[in-house]
């Protein structure tokens, strides 16, 4: 009798406990990516913010302040990845947005799958290249796939590594038409999306935008006071080829994502579905303008600040009105970097000079064919690497490694160069600027040899086309990330903190596995 009192007893616990566990998760996740934030435009603009938007996050969230990524050349595909793994771009499979393809000697997006259809879209990309688990996966798993994780984003890439291998559905914005765009990889497409995109495009009303301050001039501080004379105005006349990209790259984007994610969260039943923990991933941008006709973009940038402010306050209102704050989790990040690479007018002769990819190829491929005769030695290149030609390497007996260090004795001495790694140097131990460079390097997609430009310098590739022009520019700023729950005790983290705990420690709140190539313990959130 007594053991029989005790079994019940015992039960009685476990249901309790089970019970109180399951009351404690979350009904709904909501990851937010915001490209480019800087922390210091968050401070300086808190004043101009409303209560609703980066004052809810700052004051009721683990801020952090500054978030070290840790490597070189970030964009917005490989921080994303990043963020949802918790490992470096050397073992996420996406070490840039584009990597090289030996067999067209072109650079593709490193998620592209030919494998895969594209829907309202002719290009076919899935989250297939991305070799590790993601927070979006460990949910889904974690839920025997009964949950519901989403993302939309302007950027292709962004939009699949937050929806993960395991996601529901996945949306960006295409280039080429301005329609919402997925791919046949997710077996889903929300209805709503499918009416956007007939009733509504974007393409019938990207000529009757204008982008305006949205508040008054007085308003934008820190700013010469010739920026805060004449109101900036910014159209998107349907006609011009990049109409959609300059779209994609203002904060009127966010807005209509903003509308789409509210509709998510009212048609979807997200975080609405009984004991289903459900997720919505978000891409914002708070890039810099770059279609400015002076180069300055920082009023259009403090703008684009204030709008982000009001939309997250949207977003955040939403979420409470639908599914109760107290039942979600938020994480915003930014991804690490800023591009602040506009070109500076030449009436201020700041010393420089443009560097010619294909003169810099042109002239090592006759330096290895005067030294070992006549042949193509020089594969390819793509955004700072150089691909020998391992064919012809071969044929000739000469060692890939002899003919790295030729290559980078060689292209060292040309003007605009600051530095050159061949893969042995990055690959190797050395030095801190070498363990960045590791951190970023993918081996099994990198160059044999690695260029670092000159600050000042303009880089012209123009061994495709269309030629382009890119102002060399170093430049480190503070990121912040932001996690919010109803049991994570607010604070600011003022320290430098590694970009690799965000997935952990996300995990952690949401009592989930953490990524599979996540190797860093969570940070306390108590």
């Amino acid at each position: 009798m007594n053991r029989l009192i005790t079994s019940v007893i015992c039960g009685l616990v476990t249901i309790t406990t089970v019970t109180q566990a399951n009351a404690a998760r979350p009904k709904l996740v909501v990851g937010i990516v915001v490209d480019q934030l800087r922390t210091d435009y968050i401070e300086h603009l808190k004043d101009v913010f409303g209560e609703g938007g980066f004052r809810r996050l700052a004051d009721g969230s683990l801020m952090l302040e500054d978030v070290d990524f840790n490597v070189d050349g970030l964009d917005v595909a490989s921080a994303t990845a990043m963020i949802y793994t918790g490992a470096y771009p050397s073992l996420t499979g996406v070490p840039s947005a584009k990597v090289y393809d030996p067999a067209t000697r072109t650079s593709r997006l490193a998620l592209t799958d030919q494998g895969v259809m594209g829907n309202f879209t002719t290009d076919t990309y899935s989250p297939a290249p991305l070799r590790l688990s993601t927070i979006s996966d460990e949910l889904m798993i974690d839920g025997i796939g009964l949950g519901q994780v989403y993302s939309i984003a302007p950027d292709p890439s962004q939009s699949l590594i937050m929806a993960g291998h395991a996601g529901t559905s996945a949306f960006w914005l295409d280039d080429n038409s301005g329609k919402w765009a997925t791919t046949t990889y997710y077996k889903e497409v929300p209805r709503l999306m499918t009416r956007l995109n007939y009733d509504n495009p974007l393409q019938a009303r990207i000529d009757t935008m204008t982008w305006r301050p949205s508040r008054p001039l007085t308003d934008y501080n820190g700013l010469p006071a010739q920026k805060r004379k004449v109101p900036f105005s910014h159209s998107f006349p349907r006609n011009d080829r990049e109409v959609y990209r300059m779209y994609a790259s203002s904060p009127l984007v966010n807005a209509e994502i903003t509308d789409i994610a509210i509709d998510y969260l009212r048609h979807l039943q997200l975080g609405r579905r009984g004991d289903v923990m459900d997720m919505l991933n978000v891409g914002y941008t708070a890039a810099p303008w770059s279609h400015t006709s002076d180069g300055d973009s920082r009023i259009e940038l403090e703008d684009a600040y204030i709008r982000l402010d009001a939309q997250l306050a949207r977003l955040f209102d939403s979420i409470e009105r639908y599914v109760g704050l107290d039942n979600t989790v938020v994480f915003l990040s930014s991804t690490g970097y800023f591009d602040d690479r506009g070109k500076t007018d030449a009436k201020y002769r700041i010393p420089g000079g443009e560097v010619s990819l294909k003169r810099a190829i042109s002239l090592l491929n006759a330096y290895f064919s005067a030294r070992h005769g006549n042949d193509t030695y020089v594969d390819g290149y793509a955004d700072g690497h150089i691909y020998l030609n391992h064919k012809t390497l071969e044929a000739r007996n000469i060692p890939l490694a002899e003919a790295s260090a030729e290559a980078r004795d060689f292209l060292s001495r040309m003007s605009g160069i600051a530095a050159v790694y061949s893969l042995s140097d990055i690959l190797g131990e050395g030095s801190d600027t070498l363990s960045r460079l590791r951190r970023s390097t993918d081996a099994s997609l990198a160059g044999d040899i690695r260029l670092v430009f000159t600050p000042g310098w303009t880089v012209v590739d123009d061994t495709r086309y269309p030629v382009t022009k890119t102002p060399a520019r170093l430049c480190d700023v503070r990121t912040p990330a932001f996690i919010m729950a109803s049991d994570i005790t607010p604070r600011k983290v003022g320290e430098p903190v590694k970009a690799t705990v965000i997935a952990p420690t996300v995990a952690s709140a949401l009592r989930i596995r953490a990524p599979n190539g996540a190797a860093d313990a969570p940070l306390s959130t108590k």
